[in-house]
């Protein structure tokens, strides 16, 4: 029987993306973070970096490009040949936050990525300077109640900006958001006694909590974590189901093949759980997640819709 041309083009090119997918990678592989180095989403991805380098005997190299709430290097990502050299690590900023928040982007969240997987999430923490008045979050929800507050996040559309927006809105108030360049300045700040109050990510602010040097009032996911057993919900503390938290996702350039992406995740998954690396991981606050693609896929676009409700009913816009 004679196959159709047609038909054997597909096939050839079926073939041709299954020997890609069994040969990758070739050379070494960039993963790109639109966010500054340091943070959590950085400490993430070089773990994860690390880890995919002594699997695959290729360096794994982790570039930051901050700028835009991620957009700079979302950008990037979306533009790249779709052939798994290039990936990106990023949390929910760029993908389901920033578009909405700008009014535009120069990729279609949808459209212009594959995912690879949804690989793990972790708690926010709102923390004070030492001096601040309310030593509970009970005791800052009367404070905000009675007089104007400011408070500080690591870029403007962070899980920690959306935090403190939506914590204004379950309390009927209004706090002025200052955004820094990541989550380090902010946190110098809020410890130097400039800004009050901060939203971050639990891992990153929880040595200057245990140091001292800011106190912290309460965490955002439904239960206490782990990591800090002491530290209360916000749930607890007043707001009654309160939950949110920062999640990181892989994705490649749309167009990647099915099979590459599919070994990607399978790789990912694997090295980050091995039991050591989960422990690290564990011990950083991060909840491992790693589901497929299709999953991922399936996630982000419910986030997408998510974030979007916030932002317009809120009447949120990129300062």
């Amino acid at each position: 029987m004679k196959i159709p041309t047609f038909a054997l083009l597909i096939l050839s090119l079926a073939t041709t993306s299954l020997a890609h997918a069994q040969t990758y990678p070739a050379k070494p592989v960039r993963i790109i973070v639109g966010l500054a180095a340091g943070g959590t989403t950085d400490v993430f991805t070089r773990t994860l970096a690390q880890r995919l380098t002594e699997a695959w005997g290729q360096n794994v190299i982790v570039e930051n490009r901050p700028g835009a709430s991620g957009m700079i290097g979302a950008e990037a990502v979306a533009k790249a040949a779709p052939d798994g050299y290039t990936l990106l690590v990023s949390p929910q900023t760029s993908l389901a936050v920033a578009p909405a928040l700008y009014g535009k982007a120069s990729y279609d969240t949808v459209k212009d990525f594959a995912p690879v997987s949804l690989l793990g999430s972790t708690p926010l923490v709102m923390i004070v300077h030492p001096s601040f008045p309310a030593k509970t979050f009970k005791d800052f929800i009367e404070l905000a109640r009675k007089q104007p507050l400011t408070y500080g996040s690591g870029g403007v559309g962070s899980s920690p900006h959306m935090t403190g927006e939506l914590i204004s809105a379950a309390l009927g108030v209004k706090m002025t958001h200052v955004p820094y360049k990541g989550e380090n300045p902010a946190i110098a700040d809020t410890m130097g006694g400039q800004i009050p109050i901060m939203f971050g990510n639990l891992p990153v602010a929880l040595p200057h909590v245990r140091s001292g040097k800011v106190l912290a009032l309460a965490t955002t996911t439904a239960r206490r974590s782990p990591l800090a057993p002491e530290i209360p919900t916000m749930s607890e503390g007043g707001i009654k189901d309160f939950e949110m938290a920062t999640w990181y996702g892989m994705l490649a350039p749309a167009g990647t093949p099915p099979e590459l992406v599919a070994k990607i995740q399978s790789d990912a998954a694997r090295v980050l759980s091995d039991p050591a690396t989960r422990e690290r991981l564990t011990q950083m606050g991060v909840d491992l997640v790693l589901n497929t693609p299709d999953e991922f896929k399936a996630y982000l676009q419910s986030e997408i819709a998510r974030y979007t409700k916030i932002i317009k009913a809120n009447g949120l816009k990129a300062e």
